[in-house]
């Protein structure tokens, strides 16, 4: 893990996982069906700040709700894929779509099910609580776990290596 911020400079593009990474990973199950799950305010202000300075951020998820839905619209995230049973798959389309280099990505993730596609980007990152195979595999383990300021930790982290932390845009929504 020494020296991963000097490849912070090129990243362009951040993917996170949503379950585990957006959230603690708790799924609560109301009596109709409807699954809740938490996400911190300071992830969420790091995300639509992230999209403001023209960074790709996207979230590719094996879970699906239309509370997660509204969410990633609320943060003003166009580029969310849910339900996905092939994470390397809908990886290798949206970076061959964009043209974007697998250096120039971040993918936050946190268990099994993002292992192959961490395997594929440049910077691998993952939160305190992650699964000890995705640690092995990880540049940079975020000191906070899911759902709890991780997103934030690395999108802070990108941004002020790259200058663009507190640079006037940080203040107006």
């Amino acid at each position: 893990m020494n020296n991963y911020k000097e490849d912070l400079t090129g990243i362009t593009t951040f993917i996170f996982d949503y379950d585990g990474v957006l959230t603690n990973g708790v799924v609560l199950i109301t009596n109709t069906g409807d699954q809740l799950r938490t996400g911190h305010v300071k992830d969420g202000y790091a995300l639509q700040l992230a999209v403001k300075n023209g960074y790709r951020v996207v979230i590719i998820s094996g879970g699906y709700s239309e509370s997660m839905r509204h969410r990633c619209n609320a943060l003003n995230l166009t580029d969310v894929f849910l339900g996905v049973v092939n994470k390397v798959s809908v990886f290798d389309e949206y970076i061959t779509t964009h043209g974007i280099k697998p250096e120039e990505v971040l993918y936050m993730g946190d268990d099994i099910p993002d292992y192959q596609v961490m395997q594929k980007v440049g910077m691998p990152v993952c939160p305190a609580d992650a699964a000890v195979e995705i640690k092995n595999i990880s540049r940079y383990i975020s000191h906070f776990n899911g759902g709890e300021g991780c997103v934030r930790d690395v999108i802070e982290q990108v941004m002020k290596v790259q200058g663009k932390w507190m640079n006037g845009n940080a203040f107006h929504w």
